[in-house]
C-alpha cells in the first residue's frame, strides 16, 4: 500500500482543524443528514449515521452541535444528494472531486469555471475511475489500541495494511470489508478518529515543481467550495514540492 503514504501527504492540510473548523463542520453535518435521511435518527440502528458522529467526535465537533444537527435532519431534512467531477488539471493530473449538493445547478456552474480558469478540463463520469482504488482508511490514535491484541482480529476483518504514522495508526481495507472493519472496530470497543472510503490513485504522477504547486493551489480553490466533500488527485509530491507550497503560502 505505497500508494496510501503519497495519499497521506496529499491529505497535508486535512490536519489543520482551527483554520478549517467551520468547513470541516459543515461537511460532517452534511453526512448526518444524509444519513438521518437515509436511516433514520437513531444511531443504534444507523451504521451510516453512527459514523458520522464518531467522524464528528474524531474533529471535537461539540456534542451540542451534533444533536442540533440530528434534530434539524429529523424535523427538516435538506435534499442533499451526492454528486462527482472527474477531470484533469495542468499537467494532465486526474482530479476526482466529490460533493454533497442541494442545488446541481450551482455546483456544476462552480466546479466547471475552476476548471475552465484554471487550464484544466472537465471530463466525463466514470472516465478517471480507473485511475483510483476505493479503499477504506480507518484513522486510531496510538493511544487508543493495543495494535499486538488485535492486529490478527483486524487482518480477519480485513486489515490489507497497517501502518504507523507518529501517534496515529492507519487501517486499509478494501472497499468490499469497509462496513465489516466498522463493525469490528465496534465490536473490539475500539474509539475510531475518522473512518471514511476514499480514493487512493494507483500510480502518481510527477510534474515541475511550479506545475505541482498550482495544482495544490486548484486542490485548494476546490475544497473552500462550500458543496465539496472530498477532492483526490494523482500527483507526486516531493520534499521539494511541498517547500515550494509552503513558500507560496
Amino acid at each position: 500500500m505505497s500508494g496510501h503514504n503519497k495519499w497521506s501527504t496529499i491529505k497535508r492540510k486535512k490536519g489543520a482543524i482551527d483554520s478549517k473548523r467551520s468547513k470541516i463542520f459543515s461537511r460532517i453535518t452534511k453526512e448526518i443528514t444524509i444519513a438521518v435521511k437515509e436511516g433514520g435518527p437513531d444511531a443504534e440502528g444507523n451504521a451510516r449515521l453512527r459514523l458520522a458522529i464518531n467522524n464528528a467526535k474524531g474533529v471535537n465537533m461539540p456534542k451540542d452541535n451534533i444533536m442540533r444537527a440530528i434534530n434539524k435532519a429529523e424535523k427538516d431534512p435538506d435534499n442533499f444528494h451526492d454528486l462527482s467531477f472527474e477531470g484533469y488539471g495542468p499537467g494532465g493530473i486526474a482530479l476526482f472531486i466529490e460533493c454533497l449538493t442541494d442545488n446541481n445547478n450551482r455546483t456544476v456552474s462552480a466546479i466547471r469555471s475552476l476548471f475552465t480558469k484554471k487550464g484544466g478540463t472537465l471530463g466525463t463520469n466514470g472516465s478517471l475511475t480507473f485511475l483510483f482504488d476505493r479503499k477504506g482508511i480507518f484513522t486510531i490514535q496510538k493511544d487508543k489500541i493495543k495494535m499486538d491484541d488485535v492486529e490478527l482480529d483486524l487482518i480477519d476483518a480485513g486489515a490489507e495494511n497497517i501502518e504507523l504514522n507518529d501517534e496515529t495508526y492507519t487501517l486499509t481495507t478494501a472497499m468490499e470489508d469497509f462496513g465489516k472493519m466498522n463493525k469490528k472496530l465496534e465490536e473490539l470497543k475500539i474509539e475510531v478518529e475518522n473512518a471514511s472510503l476514499q480514493r487512493i490513485p494507483n500510480d502518481c504522477k510527477t510534474v515541475d515543481t511550479s506545475t505541482a504547486v498550482k495544482i495544490l493551489k486548484l486542490v485548494d480553490e476546490f475544497e473552500e467550495n462550500e458543496d465539496v466533500q472530498n477532492v483526490y488527485h494523482n500527483l507526486e509530491i516531493t520534499d521539494e514540492v511541498m517547500a515550494a507550497m509552503e513558500k507560496a503560502e
